[in-house]
């Protein structure tokens, strides 16, 4: 049996105050002119259930919130989600059966808790099904199956009536269009579309391998690349040719060393003892130009010692010979008074300043004496370092003289065996670069092997996959001619009975499921109008009537229509009988189906059948927010 779905309330929460729509009964019409706000409460339905709802200005400007009380299954929720562009993610819901405010859901797909869970979930559906293309034509694992995809089910907008069915004008959404059809009828299950979309992602796998190996055997042909075999041949040979060559190379080194005889070992003594002397007399000389800079600092010293005595011995005798006459200070006389022996005549006071003539020669002296010291001592060193200059010059041609004898001595027996020591490590280093490319080539030929594998193992994964869907698809043949044969006798009855211009029989198609009208698609039959929204009707309510038959269909019993008359203009007959149908329908369904239409104008003999609710420009659908009058505002469909 179908799934129960009712909207039982919407509230429109605005900034000068609530509104408030209750829908009791099994059939409601919404009635009033353009721009009154039937589509804009429409889509406010499908804004509130998670969609992207076409949001009017007013509601932009004026609403601050939507609340939905719905009946989903054994579940009643109210859900509340914020116009606000900073809010709108987040959705307030609350079970009305047990009173408790749960956790806030996200519109977001991905989100712990979102709120197409919990309505696929409440509707009795898997919520991680994907919609794969046809096994064998695309290698996409498919896009998921949401409940926005499932609205498409039960919302026809306006936008769409005299245009299109369920969107089917749009190519790439055909594989969900379907997937959900097939879904709601019980034709396929969620381990089918799982093994679709695996058999899908695995033919991906099986073609990029294929690629893959293709493209490496054609670098391997152009790049003119041994085959296996021989690359495994050249490289034994590359081994072979590097263990003799190592093998020639450590001969060599043991026929080397030994070549030495007593002389040249003494030579070779000499020359390390010479080197060794060489080297002492380096650094010899080294230190000996260090004392001399050392001592030569320390003289200039000394000297400048000296050069002080003499100056302050200089000046003290010159100022002593000074005798005060007159105060430096106030200019007064010193000759008429009477100064104490002993005394300062400018101070008066004693006159302390002992000689020091006898300290300053005896410092003279001892700096004297240092500075011939330091004269004798740079002398000594200066001749040091004369001496250890030539013993360098000596030591280094004496190095120079063994050097010439020991090549002397080694050149004509040691030479030839070092150019053959050279020859035979470049014939090892060639041996290796050999090996190494032809490592490289089998390590190619290995990824073809590997591909190979993995396009053989991923190919029969990928068929044992299409027997099984195949398997599966026969099982739900018979369900499938079964439930299409129901539809189509279905709608054919509903088409004759709303006499739809220029139609003589309609049926549905067995694959894409979509309309016939004369054994055509009904795109071909007519490109819109009023043909197109009587079919819209005739297929829609189809399909729910046969939904509600079955016993074992997920089908939600729900439809919005918007504005079913909008394209009929002024065919009266069938204006009546959409109606006619729509209240057929639901008195035989009463309390397992809701249907809510809007329209503009409404046949005046179905009046009494359903319940209507009325609008103006003077009571528009957001009644709290003041209506601009008919001139002062856009619809939000064009038409």
């Amino acid at each position: 049996m179908t799934t129960k779905f009712r909207i039982e309330k919407v509230t429109i929460h605005s900034t000068e105050g609530p509104v408030e729509y209750q829908f009791p009964s099994n059939l409601t019409v919404l009635a009033g002119p353009t721009g009154v706000g039937k589509t804009t409460l429409f889509e406010l339905i499908k804004w509130g259930l998670g969609g992207d709802g076409l949001l009017a200005p007013v509601v932009t400007d004026s609403v601050q919130d939507l609340s939905l009380c719905i009946t989903i299954g054994e579940h009643r929720f109210r859900i509340s989600r914020s116009i606000d562009p900073q809010k709108r993610n987040n959705v307030r819901v609350t079970d009305l059966v047990t009173g408790e405010r749960l956790p806030d859901h996200q519109i977001k797909q991905g989100e712990t808790r979102s709120l197409n869970t919990l309505l696929m979930a409440s509707l009795g559906l898997p919520t991680d099904m994907r919609a794969a293309a046809q096994t064998g034509r695309s290698t996409k694992a498919g896009s998921r199956i949401t409940f926005a995809d499932i609205y498409t089910y039960m919302y026809i907008p306006q936008s769409e009536i005299n245009r299109d069915i369920a969107k089917s004008n749009e190519g790439y959404l055909e594989p969900k269009r379907k997937a959900v059809f097939e879904l709601l009828f019980a034709l396929a299950d969620k381990d089918l579309f799982d093994k679709r979309s695996r058999a899908n992602t695995l033919k991906g796998l099986v073609d990029e391998a294929v690629d893959h190996h293709a493209k490496i055997l054609q670098f391997l042909r152009d790049s003119n690349t041994q085959s296996r075999e021989e690359a495994q041949q050249e490289l034994e040979r590359a081994l072979t040719s590097q263990r003799e060559a190592e093998e020639q190379r450590a001969q060599l080194r043991d026929d080397i060393d030994p070549i030495t005889d007593r002389e040249t070992q003494a030579l070779r003594d000499l020359l390390n003892e010479a080197e060794r002397s060489l080297a002492d007399a380096r650094s010899a000389e080294v230190s000996l130009h260090r004392q001399i800079r050392e001592l030569t600092g320390e003289r200039r010293r000394v000297t400048a010692d000296i050069a002080r005595l003499n100056r302050m011995r200089d000046a003290g005798e010159r100022l002593a010979q000074i005798e005060f006459t007159t105060c430096p200070r106030c200019m007064q006389a010193l000759k008429n008074r009477e100064v104490p022996h002993g005394h300062c005549r400018l101070c008066l006071l004693p006159d302390e300043a002992a000689s020091t003539d006898e300290l300053d020669q005896y410092e003279s002296v001892q700096l004297t004496d240092q500075l011939e010291e330091m004269e004798k001592q740079l002398t000594f060193i200066e001749h040091q370092t004369q001496n250890a200059r030539q013993l360098i010059l000596d030591r280094q041609e004496l190095v120079r003289h063994l050097e010439m004898a020991i090549d002397s001595r080694t050149a004509d027996r040691v030479s030839p065996r070092l150019q053959a020591y050279s020859d035979i490590s470049e014939k090892i280093a060639a041996a290796r670069t050999a090996q190494k490319h032809f490592e490289n080539v089998l390590q190619q030929w290995d990824r073809v092997s590997d591909l190979a594998r993995t396009e053989e193992e991923a190919r029969k994964r990928y068929e044992r996959l299409v027997r099984e869907i195949d398997q599966r698809d026969i099982e739900l043949k018979a369900r499938r001619a079964y439930i299409v044969r129901e539809i189509s006798q279905e709608f054919n009855r509903v088409v004759a009975d709303l006499q739809i211009p220029g139609v003589e029989e309609a049926s549905i198609h067995e694959t894409n499921y979509l309309p016939l009208l004369n054994g055509k698609s009904f795109k071909q039959f007519s490109r819109g109008g009023g043909i197109v929204t009587a079919t819209q009707v005739a297929y829609w309510t189809s399909l729910i009537a046969v939904a509600l038959r079955e016993m074992d269909v997920p089908y939600p019993a729900f439809l919005l229509i918007d504005s079913p008359r909008l394209a009929l203009n002024e065919e009266q007959d069938l204006s009546s009988g959409l109606y006619r149908r729509l209240v057929t329908l639901a008195e035989e369904n009463a309390g397992r189906l809701q249907l809510i239409i809007a329209d503009h104008a409404l046949p005046t003999e179905y009046r009494r059948d359903y319940a209507e609710i009325v609008f103006n420009y003077t009571k528009p659908t957001i009644s709290s927010v003041k209506h601009p009058g008919k001139g002062g505002v856009k619809p939000l469909i064009s038409t």
